[in-house]
């Protein structure tokens, strides 16, 4: 009997101890992880550079308070503005308060220039913001919200679609008490759909005219998923405001939100705060992360090896028709979209040792390491083809 609560359905497996690309069961059944914490380990399982790094400083010192300067988080802050749009940074633990941060980022900069009532942030319709009250209506999915009722005010939505325009009467659904648009880079749990380098620019455009705030969540594509730093670099867009979490740790709770100087302005002493984010073993592992993630030598070939793996998964699209309808995303943030229920699919790569996870629109998501290696690619390849056979 477990007594953990059953607000997850897992699978009846569990894992000892990892290795890079691997997972290993207690009578050492190796499965191939290209899920990887839902795309957290960003530099796979037990990478020794972060392990030092959580060693070294695990003998110096684990928490303080953010009532004291913290020399860790001062670095990685710095590191992370002189390789972004953003100005100043606000540590956080999860992706859900980071997207919470940002909200609250977005409202106080309104109310700190004497507009109080410009208030509401519009999103994506059914997008993915996290699992918070706020974050769960921001997100705006009935799925999420039933039975956590009252609604909480403050968020309208926008339909993102598949056809053009993308999103329909955008300007109709901006009100003069909008103060943000959130929308996810690439959406992840709504089914690896990129919102396109075009449409990126033009809520850019909107929102310069409309003299209104973009934000960018980053969560789940950022940190080098999307073979840039971040995603909407390939746009040349500059948002307000991103939230971060997933990667930036490589498996160690960190989230942040990034800001332009303008929206920080707001975020004055008293304003936010949180207990353990930004603690300094967080922080030693974030600047481990970064050092490594944002080399160019190391984001060329996260794009090098995601073009070769796209190239396989297409063909193999293109050899089971009948099977998967479409390969998307970008970078190592991959969706296999098919077009029955993905549940006995996964299950089926699973008995076969490659573990992936799903999402919306029968999305089965693929998310290797960073650093995976072109020989575990093909792995995977193999696997993919012979269940695809057998389907």
């Amino acid at each position: 009997m477990s007594y953990l609560a059953k607000n997850y359905n897992r699978k009846k497996i569990s894992f000892i101890r990892g290795k890079g690309s691997y997972l290993y069961t207690s009578n050492q059944i190796k499965y191939l992880d290209f899920v990887q914490g839902i795309a957290v380990n960003s530099l796979g399982h037990a990478n020794p550079k972060l392990v030092k790094a959580i060693r070294d400083q695990s003998k110096k010192l684990w928490h303080v308070s953010n009532a004291f300067q913290i020399p860790e988080g001062e670095k990685l802050a710095k590191k992370l503005c002189q390789k972004t749009f953003a100005d100043y940074v606000m540590f956080q633990n999860s992706g859900a308060e980071a997207t919470e941060a940002a909200i609250k980022v977005a409202r106080r900069y309104f109310y700190s220039i004497g507009k109080p009532n410009k208030n509401r942030i519009l999103c994506i319709k059914n997008s993915f913001h996290g699992r918070t009250i706020a974050a769960i209506y921001a997100s705006g999915s009935k799925k999420m919200t039933e039975g956590f009722g009252p609604k909480i005010p403050g968020f309208d939505h926008i339909n993102f679609r598949d056809t053009k325009p993308r999103f329909l009467n955008l300007k109709n659904k901006i009100k003069k008490n909008t103060a943000a648009i959130m929308v996810e880079t690439i959406l992840g749990e709504g089914g690896i759909k990129l919102i396109p380098d075009k449409c990126l620019k033009y809520l850019r455009k909107i929102c310069n005219q409309k003299k209104i705030l973009l934000i960018l969540d980053e969560v789940q594509c950022g940190i080098g998923r999307s073979g840039n730093f971040f995603a909407f670099e390939q746009s040349k867009v500059k948002p307000d405001i991103v939230p971060i979490a997933k990667g930036i740790g490589g498996g160690f709770p960190i989230g942040a939100v990034l800001m332009n100087k303008k929206v920080a302005a707001g975020m004055t002493p008293g304003t936010h705060g949180s207990t353990f984010g930004g603690n300094p073993l967080a922080m030693a592992v974030g600047n481990s992360v970064i050092d490594i993630v944002s080399s160019k030598k190391f984001l060329d070939n996260v794009k090098k090896l995601s073009k070769y793996f796209f190239i396989k998964l297409n063909g193999l699209k293109e050899k089971y028709p009948n099977i998967i309808k479409e390969i998307r995303g970008r970078g190592l943030l991959i969706g296999i979209k098919l077009y029955k229920d993905q549940t006995k699919f996964i299950q089926k790569l699973m008995d076969n040792k490659l573990l992936t996870i799903r999402a919306a629109e029968n999305v089965v998501r693929v998310l290797p390491p960073l650093n995976v290696k072109k020989n575990e690619l093909d792995q995977a390849l193999k696997i993919i083809n012979k269940v695809c056979s057998e389907f």
